[in-house]
């Protein structure tokens, strides 16, 4: 077996292992009767070493493809975002052992499978590195805010623990509605995998010529219908939809395309399930947050603020402007990544000065976790697919 299969067939009994996890994890919570029962639970403890098994089995994954690629799998969205699963796990672990607390898990793993299947969407093949990318920065760049961002989401994950427990779902409030968009969004996110699998599996493809940025002719298959067309698009596949409308050079109008179909399917998916239950989404998960520990949520979100903070800010500013200097000889160039690594840094940046200053603790504190991931996860997904500039390889 090669190791690119190898590294692929760890994958997939890690991402397993994840499910089976959540579902012991599942367990603990709805079987606890006291608190010493719910952080001392044996399925919690199964959970957990289950857990650990997806882990190292994720850890090999990610050693075998550094192996067979010779280089940080690091370099495009299938890699990036597997690795930002793979943190996010360990980041669990390391909390779970400090705080004994199930429901971290159960709404964690979940999150990281997600985030696990989204990246699969990607192509997986491993790819040389463009010159751009042909640097030791590689690794420690892109590792280092990979490990932060990870455990920033953490602290959102606690965060929405404690806005389950705390929020009335049964009558309509701006809190009510605000935490059905958080779950809302997850389900988008699910969106995006049930698209591209469908249209996978039924093998469609379509293909163009555009004039890329550097105006010249490229070509470019697209694996949606194509609502958006890129920069003097012409079709190459007779039978291809014509465009909704034709995209100027900085927008990746193929990229668009797949978000457009991602959104509208998490949108029919998303009332599908509220058809199903007839209830708002949020309020299924309510009771597995009851027994969490509100001061242990509210401690282990700030605490995981406290340790990503520094770590994001020395991969995602500090190390990313010495590549920028060493690549493009300048620290700063306003490209859209560098913008919205700025702006993520300035709103948790503000988020420790509201809680240390202004005492924003509880729920306040649990949504500005909340919305710290969501502007997390918009810099991995729209940013990185829609929005041309000097990082769109990733």
């Amino acid at each position: 077996m090669s190791l690119a299969s190898l590294s692929s067939n760890l994958l997939l009994v890690s991402f397993i292992a994840y499910l089976v996890a959540t579902l012991f994890f599942g367990g603990a919570v709805k079987g606890a009767k006291s608190e010493s029962s719910y952080k001392n639970n044996r399925w919690g403890k199964i959970g957990i070493v289950i857990t650990i098994i997806g882990f190292i089995t994720h850890l090999g994954y990610f050693i075998t493809r550094w192996m067979a690629s010779g280089h940080a799998p690091m370099s495009n969205m299938f890699e990036f975002t597997t690795a930002f699963g793979m943190m996010l796990v360990g980041a669990f672990i390391l909390l779970f052992f400090l705080y004994r607390t199930p429901s971290l898990g159960l709404f964690a793993l979940p999150i990281a499978i997600i985030i696990i299947g989204y990246a699969s969407m990607f192509p997986t093949e491993i790819t040389p590195l463009i010159p751009a990318l042909q640097s030791h920065w590689l690794a420690v760049h892109v590792i280092t805010t990979v490990v932060g961002e990870a455990i920033l989401a953490i602290s959102a994950v606690a965060g929405l623990i404690y806005l389950l427990k705390h929020i009335d779902m049964s009558k309509p409030s701006k809190q009510r509605f605000w935490l059905e968009a958080v779950i809302f969004t997850l389900v988008l996110v699910l969106g995006f995998v049930v698209s591209s699998t469908t249209f996978k599996l039924t093998g469609y493809e379509a293909h163009f010529t555009y004039i890329d940025k550097n105006q010249a002719p490229a070509k470019i298959e697209y694996n949606y219908p194509p609502l958006f067309g890129m920069n003097g698009y012409e079709a190459l596949t007779p039978e291809a939809m014509t465009p909704w409308a034709e995209m100027p050079a900085v927008v990746n109008a193929k990229t668009l395309t797949s978000f457009v179909w991602s959104v509208a399917t998490g949108i029919v998916l998303y009332l599908l399930l509220r058809l199903i239950f007839r209830k708002p989404i949020a309020s299924i998960f309510q009771p597995f947050a009851k027994k969490a520990n509100s001061q242990l949520m509210d401690e282990i979100g700030y605490r995981s603020v406290l340790i990503g903070f520094p770590v994001f800010t020395l991969g995602a500013l500090i190390f990313a402007m010495i590549w920028a200097h060493e690549a493009w000889s300048r620290f700063w160039g306003w490209d859209p990544k560098e913008v919205w690594a700025l702006i993520t840094w300035l709103f948790y940046a503000a988020f420790l000065h509201l809680r240390l200053s202004k005492g924003w603790e509880g729920k306040k504190s649990a949504w500005l976790a909340v919305i710290g991931f969501i502007i997390i996860m918009f810099n991995l997904i729209a940013v990185n697919l829609i929005i041309a500039g000097l990082h769109s390889y990733a």
